[in-house]
């Protein structure tokens, strides 16, 4: 008689978090492009989006394709806090930490690529830092975006990153960022649907350019 095999358990996101820095002056820059995210799944899924100071940030919560309950999460806290505000959602809706699917910027991936993982490392992002010293693990989900990196640029400590980072995007980069974001929509929805490591299968294997419609 054969052994039956234990199927891993679907990770299904519960609480989306785009990871931002709350003033107007980050408005629309790279570093913000989880705001960004998260908005663009707020208007898609009609579920709006309200300051909660229990919350620390921005927060909605509605019905998501597929028919089961969904958070969107946008901390107020500036970046290097964001952790808080996940702190404070998951502590009072006692959601375990890898139903949080976390959205923001990656300078070591290129513009229109985007990266879904299960789990890993904060790699140098001082929102991620924050998240995963308030979550107390490193196994959340994650879907990195790529904002690429300045021209010459070795590392990222350099002053021309700093200024890269909190930049905006370019008329044509807008343009490709808005098909980035429809596609962050597909890959969140597919993880909804199937779970996070079936979805990264195609949220990984594809860039985004300009040139698609």
């Amino acid at each position: 008689m054969t052994e039956a095999v234990t199927q891993p358990a679907l990770v299904i996101p519960q609480l989306i978090v785009g990871l931002g820095n709350p003033e107007s002056k980050y408005d629309q820059t790279r570093h913000n492009i989880g705001f960004a995210a998260v908005e663009t799944l707020s208007r898609s899924w009609r579920i709006p989006l309200a300051e909660n100071r229990k919350f620390q940030g921005e927060y909605g919560e509605g019905m998501a394709p597929g028919g089961g309950k969904i958070r969107l999460l946008k901390p107020l806290t500036y970046m290097n806090r964001s952790g808080q505000a996940m702190q404070a959602v998951t502590s009072w809706y006692k959601l375990p930490p890898e139903s949080v699917l976390v959205i923001y910027d990656d300078m070591d991936l290129p513009l229109g690529k985007t990266r879904l993982r299960l789990s890993g490392s904060a790699g140098g992002h001082n929102g991620m830092k924050s998240a995963i010293a308030h979550l107390s693990t490193q196994n959340f989900p994650r879907l990195r975006i790529g904002i690429g990196k300045p021209k010459g640029s070795a590392n990222n400590d350099d002053p021309d990153a700093v200024s890269h980072v909190l930049g905006r995007f370019s008329a044509a980069e807008n343009q490709q960022m808005s098909l980035v974001l429809q596609f962050v929509v597909e890959c969140i929805e597919l993880s909804l649907k199937q779970g996070v490591e079936k979805a990264m299968n195609v949220c990984n294997s594809r860039t985004i350019n300009n040139s698609e419609s």
